[in-house]
């Protein structure tokens, strides 16, 4: 290895013990502007190479923060890009470690065009294989954009990462709102999965991929020592905190959620079922802690940003032929003057990510699935292939008491109950879904992880004619 420092280091960290193989350890800064040497350069301040995580290969790049900041210059663009060219020649993911100042600014233009081709081939490569970014340090600038083309992307607790430093804001600084902090990327910008110390981070990483398919092309297959037709306990108890019951449906209980604290009403992540790798989005009305209280309250509703956060989960899905799960519950849309100004446009995204996705999808309503909020929702009519529902779920418009309101307006309380009792009964029971077609089976919750798994076997080998088109505009 050419360099002992921390970005290698780093490499080591997450990757199979003595698999790493660096290439372009030679490799030094081009220019010599501003008395810049090429022996105080070394790998021109970034370490890549390949290597495997739990035996599966993996590109790797590390910026290495003693040598000029981890400024990008030319030749350290370079020796990135010649590692996406590699991993999409191979079909393998790329991880990479951002420690920079940002750009090299004695190589101007030089420079600033070699990060624009990092961009591209990122670009080129999204939907081909799985990028992965982890930030420690600074990324600032235009260095913010790599972790932003990544499909996942991880902080160290104390890096930063911002296109304007909070101080550059007008309005704020740092001590007001510090928006570089790894804390506000995550639970606010939405930009970041998870936020972990460093010893914590490599295995969070290292999670992923092994959940993950190499490519768009491959499978991410196990072997499943875990009963199919394991009986659910205490599921039904799960309708609030969905991540609780996503658990309790996975082979062993495995299940690596993406952005955990950002949209925390909508749940996003991957399990396996019968060995498979699935995707899983479901609605979360309240987080319950170790102790089986309630430690927060959410509401059954959609939100613009849980809209934001599905959609591109669906469509990362989509891309690597990953099956997608949902676990329905859901009343209606947000409804404060914040959510207003977004929540048509993402969940008209959500809406078209669902219908325009052609794996297998399945929909568990384990709740309510009211009004247009439960339509968006994969229902069959924006392109579920299978649709069950818990035997205690309620399917319709709207909550009978709000309906009967309606309805009976002007009428007495005992003719509104009564108008309730009966609008239940005919238009929001699962009873009355299925009888139209809406849902194809009812089943116990406890039985969920058996019918799952039959209809994701059952859909294995879908295959789906799709307009001639470049792409929806939506």
């Amino acid at each position: 290895m050419s360099t002992t420092s921390k970005a290698s280091q780093r490499i080591l960290s997450v990757l199979d013990e003595n698999s790493f193989v660096e290439i372009g350890a030679s490799v030094t800064a081009r220019a010599t502007d501003f008395n810049v040497n090429a022996e105080d350069t070394p790998s021109d301040g970034v370490v890549t190479g390949y290597g495997v995580i739990d035996g599966n290969l993996v590109y790797v790049y590390s910026q290495d923060p003693s040598v000029l900041g981890g400024s990008i210059g030319e030749m350290h663009a370079r020796k990135i890009v010649n590692l996406y060219d590699l991993a999409m020649k191979v079909g393998a993911p790329v991880i990479g470690f951002i420690d920079s100042t940002g750009l090299r600014l004695n190589e101007s233009m030089d420079a600033l065009d070699a990060l624009g081709q990092v961009y591209a081939q990122m670009s080129l490569a999204s939907g081909i294989i799985p990028q992965i970014t982890a930030v420690f340090g600074s990324c600032g600038g235009g260095m913010s954009v790599i972790p932003a083309l990544s499909d996942f992307t991880y902080m160290e607790k104390s890096a930063k990462m911002f296109v304007n430093s909070p101080d550059a804001i007008e309005g704020n600084n740092a001590s007001k709102c510090d928006s570089a902090a790894a804390a506000f990327q995550m639970e606010e910008a939405g930009n970041v999965d998870a936020v972990y110390e460093e010893s914590e981070l490599y295995g969070a990483i290292r999670d992923l991929v092994s959940i993950l398919p190499g490519n768009c092309e491959s499978t991410a297959f196990d072997d499943c020592d875990d009963d199919l037709n394991r009986v659910c306990e205490n599921i039904s108890g799960c309708v609030g905190d969905t991540a609780v019951a996503i658990s309790l449906i996975a082979d062993n209980g495995q299940f690596v959620e993406t952005k955990a604290d950002y949209a925390k009403s909508m749940v996003t992540g991957f399990i396996k079922l019968n060995g498979d790798t699935v995707g899983v989005i479901a609605n979360r009305s309240e987080i319950i802690d170790e102790s089986g209280k309630v430690k927060e309250k959410l509401g059954s509703v959609l939100s613009a940003k849980g809209c934001e956060k599905a959609s591109a989960f669906v469509k990362f899905c989509d891309a690597f032929e990953i099956p997608v799960l949902t676990l329905t519950n859901v009343d209606g849309f947000c409804n404060c003057m914040c959510n207003e100004k977004r929540i048509a446009r993402e969940s008209a995204v959500l809406t078209s990510a669902f219908i325009s996705s052609t794996v297998p999808k399945v929909n568990v309503i384990i709740g309510k699935a009211f009004g247009s909020a439960g339509v968006i929702m994969n229902s069959k009519a924006v392109g579920a292939d299978m649709t069950f529902a818990w035997n205690s779920a309620k399917v319709g418009t709207m909550d009978a008491k709000l309906a009967a309101q309606i309805i009976c307006d002007g009428k007495g309380a005992d003719e509104v109950s009564k108008c309730a009792a009966e609008y239940d009964a005919l238009q929001n029971s699962v009873e009355s879904a299925a009888r139209r077609g809406l849902v194809d089976t009812i089943i116990a919750p406890e039985d969920t992880r058996k019918y799952v798994i039959g209809a994701f076997d059952m859909l294995y080998t879908k295959a789906v004619d799709i307009p001639d088109k470049k792409h929806a505009a939506i």
